[in-house]
């Protein structure tokens, strides 16, 4: 039986998380009553100029800039600290404004060398493993293959935050379906989608306590595996998958890219980790270099599994 101490803490737990969850989604709501053209760009200087500060994101964009790309100019580091929140914030805006997020992204062209592996997966109803990254509107992506008959589904970790993990899964469910949240039971029906020839989408460039160390930018960098294990075990080709935001900052292009030749899960894993690697290098202001993306990898540069 709990302690009265650790029941209070509980109850202060959920009070905390009711009341954050409160204030976000009432922010939301507001957000949504402006135009879409007008939202996105809104939502971006919101996150830019007044989250970012109190949140630490500034101070984190520095201090992975600083570790990854230790040369770049003190000009394009401020210019970084400014344009990546604003990057999420539009980000957070589309995928919360669902359908009309939908029907602008629905209809893009899909691009890139995989392409025509994708098409051929599907035409002989295959399975298909995309991973992507945190970088421009990877649910834009997820939304034009959906909308284009491609039958994605997209792996998910759930919110911490109870209250506001309910309405955080009907906004991206919004986008598209089917979903699976991280855990046994997201895991099962996830293979079934799997074993029926189903296109599942993993974004797989956050420190993953679980996970093996591997480069990015040339820092150990803690990865799962499980985009290559997947490939590896159902046969199925291994794809890499963008939506780059385009200088207008409300389209984007749809990139397919590989397929990753197909060898060992360490090698395949590296290679993605190279890919994307490649691409945020030419995009640096849309990667979320917000995330604690090198945390722990540094006493963990044997490569073991843990």
């Amino acid at each position: 039986m709990p302690k009265p101490r650790q029941r209070r803490r509980g109850f202060g737990r959920r009070v905390v998380d009711a009341l954050t969850a409160g204030l976000a989604l009432a922010s939301l709501r507001v957000m949504l009553l402006v135009p879409y053209e007008r939202r996105i760009p809104l939502a971006g200087l919101f996150v830019s100029r007044l989250v970012a500060p109190v949140a630490g994101y500034r101070r984190r964009i520095r201090q992975n800039l600083a570790l990854a790309l230790p040369d770049l100019a003190p000009e394009e580091v401020s210019r970084l600290v400014r344009a990546v929140p604003d990057n999420v914030g539009r980000t957070i805006a589309e995928i919360w404004s669902g359908r009309e997020f939908v029907a602008r992204v629905g209809a893009l062209p899909i691009e890139g060398p995989g392409v025509p592996t994708l098409e051929a997966a599907r035409a002989e109803g295959r399975p298909v493993i995309l991973a992507g990254g945190h970088i421009g509107n990877y649910d834009a992506a997820r939304a034009a293959l959906i909308s284009q008959g491609f039958p994605m589904g997209g792996l998910y970790k759930p919110m911490t935050n109870r209250a506001f993990n309910g309405p955080y899964v009907r906004a991206i469910e919004a986008v598209g379906k089917p979903l699976f949240p991280r855990g046994k039971a997201g895991m099962t029906e996830m293979v079934r989608f799997l074993r029926a020839g189903g296109m599942l989408g993993l974004l797989t460039d956050q420190s993953m306590r679980r996970g093996r160390v591997f480069t990015f930018f040339g820092q150990p960098a803690l990865t799962a595996t499980s985009a290559a294990d997947l490939a590896l075990r159902y046969d199925a080709p291994l794809l890499t998958f963008y939506g780059l935001r385009q200088p207008d900052g409300l389209s984007f292009r749809i990139i397919v890219g590989g397929p990753i030749p197909r060898s060992d899960a360490r090698s395949m894993t590296q290679a993605l980790n190279d890919d994307l690697e490649r691409v945020a290098r030419d995009h640096l202001d849309q990667w979320f270099w917000i995330h604690r993306r090198w945390k722990a990898a540094g006493s963990r540069r044997d490569g073991g599994a843990t």
